[in-house]
C-alpha cells in the first residue's frame, strides 16, 4: 500500500497491477483538494514504479464512482481561488492519471457524475456496472465542467454525447454509454472490479514498452501531450543508436584521460 496522503484515496498494489480506490463512500466518493492532489501522487508514483503494467481506478461503495467534487469544497471558494486552485490542481490531477505510461482501467462501481465523468474519461478503458448513469450536471448548478468535460470528455466520448449530458442536462445510461462508445464493456452490479482485474491481467501479459508507447501515441492523435510525446518517442528512437554508444565512448575515454 503506498501512502498517497489522504486514506480516503488507496493505491494498493497486485503484482503488476496497481489499484487507485476511492474511500469515500458515505459522500458519493466526491473530490475535494486533499483528495485531488492524492490523486496525483498516486498517478505519480504508478508511473515511478517500473513493474507495474497497467492500472485500475474505482469507488467505494456501489451508488457512484464519484460524483464530482464536494460542492461544499468549491462553492466555499471565490472566483479567484476557483480558478488558480481548484479548477488547476484539477486540472494536473487529472492530466497526470490520463498521462500514466500504462493503460488505465476505471472499474465504474457506481454513477460517474461532473467531475466524476471527467475523471472516468482520464481512463483508457471504461468498464461500467449495468445499473450505472453517467452525466454532467453542472449547468444545473450555474457552474461548467471544469476538469476538461468540454475538452477531453468531447474527445473520449463524443461531442454530440457531451452536448446532451452539458447542455440537456440528459443522464445516460450504462446500456446506452457501451452503445454510444462511453463505455468499453459493460458487466453485472458488483462485477466491475473483477472485470477490471482480468482486464488488466491480460493487458500485462503484453509487451509494456510496445504498449506505453501505443498509448502515447494515441494520445497524441486526441491532442493530449503532444510536445512531451514527441520528444519521448523521439528520444527512444535514438537511445540505442551506433551513434549514441559511439558518442559516449568518446566522452568517457575524454573524461578518463
Amino acid at each position: 500500500m503506498f501512502d498517497t496522503g489522504d486514506a480516503r484515496v488507496q493505491l494498493s498494489y497486485e503484482g503488476a497491477i496497481a489499484t487507485i480506490t476511492l474511500q469515500r463512500a458515505e459522500k458519493l466518493n466526491a473530490l475535494d483538494l486533499p483528495m485531488i492532489t492524492a490523486l496525483e501522487r498516486a498517478a505519480h508514483a504508478i508511473d515511478a514504479d517500473s513493474k507495474i503494467k497497467v492500472a485500475i481506478i474505482t469507488g467505494a461503495g456501489e451508488k457512484a464512482f464519484c460524483a464530482g467534487g464536494d460542492i461544499a469544497a468549491w462553492s466555499a471558494h471565490d472566483a479567484e481561488s476557483f480558478g488558480l486552485q481548484w479548477v488547476r490542481v484539477g486540472h494536473r490531477a487529472f492530466d497526470a492519471l490520463t498521462r500514466l505510461r500504462v493503460p488505465l482501467i476505471a472499474a465504474l462501481n457506481g454513477s460517474a457524475m461532473g467531475g466524476g465523468l471527467e475523471l472516468a474519461a482520464t481512463a483508457d478503458l471504461r468498464i461500467a456496472e449495468e445499473h450505472i448513469k453517467f452525466s454532467l450536471p453542472e449547468t444545473g448548478l450555474g457552474i461548467i465542467p471544469g476538469w476538461s468535460g468540454t475538452q477531453r470528455a468531447v474527445a473520449r466520448f463524443g461531442a454530440q454525447n457531451v452536448r446532451r449530458m452539458a447542455l440537456a442536462g440528459e443522464a445516460i445510461s450504462a446500456p446506452d454509454a457501451l452503445r454510444l462508445g462511453m463505455a468499453d464493456q459493460l458487466v453485472c452490479k458488483g462485477e466491475s472490479l473483477g472485470a477490471a482485474k482480468i482486464m488488466a491481467s491480460a493487458i500485462a501479459q503484453r509487451s509494456a514498452f510496445a504498449t506505453a508507447a501505443v498509448k502515447m501515441m494515441i494520445n497524441v492523435a486526441e491532442g493530449e501531450e503532444g510536445p512531451r510525446a514527441l520528444e519521448a518517442l523521439g528520444g527512444i528512437a535514438v537511445s540505442h543508436s551506433a551513434e549514441l554508444k559511439a558518442g559516449l565512448a568518446a566522452y568517457n575515454a575524454r573524461k578518463k584521460s
